[in-house]
Formats: structure tokens, C-alpha cells, sequence
């Protein structure tokens, strides 16, 4: 739950982009700067806050970014100058992730065997969805209610959420508890460099923040749909804003579980990645192509969902990538941390980048925006593909390994004994093959 409204001051562009923009007195490239600082923020905190999460326990580093987030969500329910605006984006850029932001994957990951890692972060998302519908009908409401009074409305809307958040905190320091092996196995629990330097020197780590990067940049960018409705086909902001709330939450309580439990199914989440991306260019690029009219506002809204519960599900697993690739425990939350410096990189330049193509061009901007995020899903694809072929071959020289060990150990390998260490190891190979 925690996941999905910790974050949702920081991104409520995603679901209320017009009421928010008004209200801010902002143009579409201000409200993108927003992000903009947040994102850069959040860079330089991504590495330190999977370092720090091996290094402080679960419930200090939740409570405390609970609270501390809550507070700066309180002010910036004071609407207050651009200026302070940043500020207070920087600001929750440091709480959010530097302080909250580790624990993320990696509580999911202590309650977790690593043959479920990935079921149970679809079903996490799926609790992310359904909070974040409850969130999206409650500030439906509130803009249908208070739409006269948009300044009211989203002032309502963001302390409403800073109340939730620090109930959050609240019950974190109540009921998260000391788990085993949480903590890194270090002298005086310091920081090694041995952890950052074998997560450095890990492929795995790298082609699955290659993915990420380019799933997060379609998974987010998915949200301009919102304002594609309303400008080019004339839907009202009730319509775009119930379609957008559905879009970015609704499916999730489907789509994380579902693809949760295809990538274990599959034994490889990166196969249903690559299969999802595919599925998610195809669907932009359908989208692209619609008449500009009313008339396609229906269709145009079921595509949009298609893409939310696509994006929503393949963001969803993409850290499994980590336990695919067999990624440690004792370096998985700084493995999480460089995935998250090269996977959220999008932040800091493509709302403020897509923003100022709206401001300069118009409606003539989405199909360019919507061409960028189907080539950008594609190239999501390649990613997922080629961290397969990595595990199979991997897999394949484990498989050398053992018979060259019973080698070496015996001088000699009977044929018969050849064969079943094949078989063993071709039971380890065969569930990445498919």
C-alpha cells in the first residue's frame, strides 16, 4: 500500500493532469520540471538507498520515510510558488528514496524463497493496485465534487493523501518486524566495497537495468494518454481522469498478479517482459493511427487501458530479472539500487522533454510522443531477450562445469555417469528454454 500512495504526491500528474496543472497556475513544461527535479533527486539517492537498506533495518527506514514524506506532502498541499514547489520535489526525493525507496524489492524479497520472488512482487502490485483505486476514486470524487474549485479540490486531494501517508509510518514502526539475515554480514555492519563492486561486475544487473530502464520509460510515458484524451478527442476531464485512474491503478489489482504468476509459471519473467512490451508497441503504435474525433474516445480508452494493465504488469516484475539471474541476497538491495540509478532515468527528461513538445506543438505532439515509447518498447524487448540468452549460456557452462569438476575429481567419467550429470544440470537449463 505504502508503495503506491508514498509515491503518488510526487506523480499526481499521472491522474489529475489538468485539475493540477490549473490549480498550480503551471504550463505543461512547469509541471514536467516538477518531475524533472524530483527525478534527479532520486538518481543520486537510487544507489545509496539500496546500500543503505543492507545496512539499516526494514521498519526505521519505513516509518521514518512515512513520516518525514507526509510532512512535505502537507506542504505542498499550500499550493505554494514554483520555487518552493521544487523544493519540496527535491526534498521528497530524499525521503521518498534515499530513505524509502530500499526496502521496496527487498522486504518483498525477506519473506520471499527465491523461486516466489516473483509471484509475490506481482501480488504486492496487485495491493498497490488496490490502494491506489481506492486513492483514484476518492480524488475522482473530490474533482467531480469541487470542480468549480479546482485550487480546493487538489488542495483536499494532497493532504488527504499526507493524512494516509503518515498512517502509513504509524504502522510500519508498529508491525514491520526484525527479519533474518536482513542485515548485511559486514565488520561493524560499515559499508563494503565488495557489495558495490560484485553488483558492479554482475551482467545480470546491468541488462536488467537496461530493461527497466526502457519499461519504465513506456510505463510512465503511457500517462500522457490522459491529456490525448481531452485535447485531440474531446473527452471531458471526468472521463479522462476515471480512464486514467483505471489506467494507472485498476488494472494493477489484475495485472500484478497475473503477471506475477506467468513469469513463475514461465520460470522466466523476462519472456513474459519481451512478450508484453511487444504486445504494448503494437498497441501504441494502433493508438497513434486513430482518427481525431469523439467517435474513437471509446476505443482510444479501451487501448489505453490495454497499455495500463500491460505497463503496469511487466513494471511489476521487472526486478525479478535479479532473481532470474540469481542475483545474492546479501548485495540484492545495492543490486536493486544501480537498478533503479539506470531504470528511472526517464524521470529527468522525458516529462519536461514530452511537455515542452506539447507546449511548442500541440496536439501535433502525440504522435511523436507515442512513436518514442513504441520504439522504446521495443528496444524492451531486445533487453529481455538478451538477458535469456545470458542465463541459458550461463547455465549451459555451469552444466561443462560439473562434468569437468567429476573429471578432474576421478581422472575419469564412466559414460552412464556423463549422461546423468547431462540430465541434472539439463533440469536447471530446460525452464529458460521454455
Amino acid at each position: 500500500m505504502g508503495s503506491s500512495i508514498i509515491y503518488a504526491p510526487a506523480y499526481l500528474k499521472n491522474v489529475i493532469y489538468d485539475p493540477l496543472m490549473e490549480a498550480l497556475n503551471a504550463s505543461n513544461e512547469q509541471i514536467g520540471s516538477l518531475i524533472t527535479a524530483y527525478a534527479i533527486t532520486a538518481t543520486i539517492c537510487y544507489l545509496p538507498s539500496g546500500i543503505i537498506a543492507d545496512k539499516i533495518r526494514m521498519r526505521t527506514l519505513a516509518w521514518v520515510g512515512f513520516s518525514s514524506t507526509a510532512v512535505l506532502t502537507f506542504m505542498y498541499g499550500l499550493l505554494p510558488s514554483m520555487v518552493m514547489l521544487h523544493l519540496i520535489f527535491v526534498g521528497m526525493g530524499v525521503t521518498t528514496i534515499l530513505i524509502w525507496w530500499g526496502i521496496r524489492f527487498k522486504l518483498v524479497r525477506l519473506i520471499s524463497e527465491e523461486e516466489d520472488y516473483s509471484r509475490n512482487i506481482g501480488l504486492s502490485y496487485g495491493v498497490y493496485g488496490a490502494a491506489g483505486l481506492i486513492m483514484g476514486v476518492v480524488q475522482l470524487a473530490i474533482i467531480s465534487w469541487m470542480a468549480t474549485n479546482m485550487d480546493m479540490a487538489v488542495r483536499s486531494l494532497i493532504w488527504i493523501l499526507a493524512g494516509i501517508i503518515l498512517v502509513l509510518g504509524v504502522l510500519s514502526f508498529l508491525f514491520i518486524p526484525k527479519f533474518e539475515g536482513e542485515i548485511a554480514n559486514t565488520k561493524e555492519n560499515g559499508f563494503s566495497l565488495s557489495e558495490l563492486r560484485d553488483a558492479l561486475k554482475s551482467p545480470v544487473v546491468w541488462i536488467a537495468a537496461a530493461t527497466m530502464f526502457c519499461v519504465y520509460f513506456y510505463y510512465t510515458g503511457v500517462s500522457y494518454t490522459t491529456p490525448y484524451l481531452t485535447s485531440v478527442l474531446g473527452a471531458s476531464v471526468g472521463i479522462a481522469t476515471f480512464v486514467s485512474v483505471i489506467r494507472t491503478y485498476g488494472v494493477t489489482l489484475l495485472s500484478g498478479p497475473a503477471f506475477g504468476f506467468m513469469a513463475k509459471a514461465v520460470n522466466s519473467p523476462s519472456k513474459i517482459i519481451a512478450a508484453g512490451s511487444l504486445v504494448t508497441a503494437i498497441s501504441i503504435v494502433v493508438l497513434t493511427f486513430l482518427p481525431s474525433n469523439q467517435a474513437a474516445t471509446i476505443i482510444a480508452a479501451l487501448i489505453i487501458v490495454l497499455l495500463g494493465f500491460i505497463a503496469n504488469g511487466v513494471f511489476g516484475i521487472v526486478s525479478s530479472q535479479l532473481t532470474e539471474g540469481k542475483v545474492p541476497l546479501t548485495i540484492f538491495g545495492t543490486a536493486t539500487g544501480l537498478l533503479s540509478v539506470v531504470g528511472f532515468l526517464p524521470d529527468t527528461f522525458s516529462s519536461k522533454w514530452f511537455g515542452a513538445m506539447i507546449d511548442e506543438k500541440g496536439n501535433d505532439a502525440y504522435p511523436q510522443i507515442f512513436g518514442i515509447l513504441a520504439g522504446v518498447a521495443v528496444l524492451a524487448m531486445v533487453c529481455a531477450i538478451a538477458l535469456i540468452l545470458y542465463v541459458r549460456r550461463t547455465n549451459a557452462r555451469t552444466a561443462d562445469a560439473v562434468i569437468e569438476a567429476e573429471i578432474a575429481a576421478q581422472g575419469t567419467i564412466p559414460p552412464a555417469a556423463a549422461e546423468a550429470a547431462l540430465a541434472e544440470t539439463a533440469v536447471e537449463v530446460e525452464p529458460t528454454r521454455g
